[in-house]
């Protein structure tokens, strides 16, 4: 997963900025983000706090991790189980 150019507190700012009022193109523009990336952030961030963003981003690190753990794990049980298929 890609890491994002903007931290939890600034995203929040941009949604709170324009639940505030101010036109999704003009907060946009003015952070630098497109208007798609913003629906984006608001679909996924809408009526979090900062920390709850921060455990969502800390969740999804791990289960990443779980996911790969899972995935080197199931690898060797297939090697070991095509290599006691043969031996015997």
């Amino acid at each position: 997963m890609r890491k994002s150019k903007f931290s939890e507190s600034q995203i929040s700012a941009v949604l709170k900025e324009a639940e505030s009022g101010v036109a999704v193109a003009d907060v946009a523009h003015k952070h630098g983000i497109s208007a798609a990336t913003f629906y984006q952030w608001r679909s996924k961030y809408g009526g979090m706090s900062v920390s709850d963003m921060q455990r969502l981003r800390e969740l999804e690190q791990e289960n990443a991790r779980l996911k790969r753990m899972y995935a080197d794990l199931s690898l060797d049980h297939e090697l070991i189980k095509e290599v006691l298929a043969k031996k015997f």
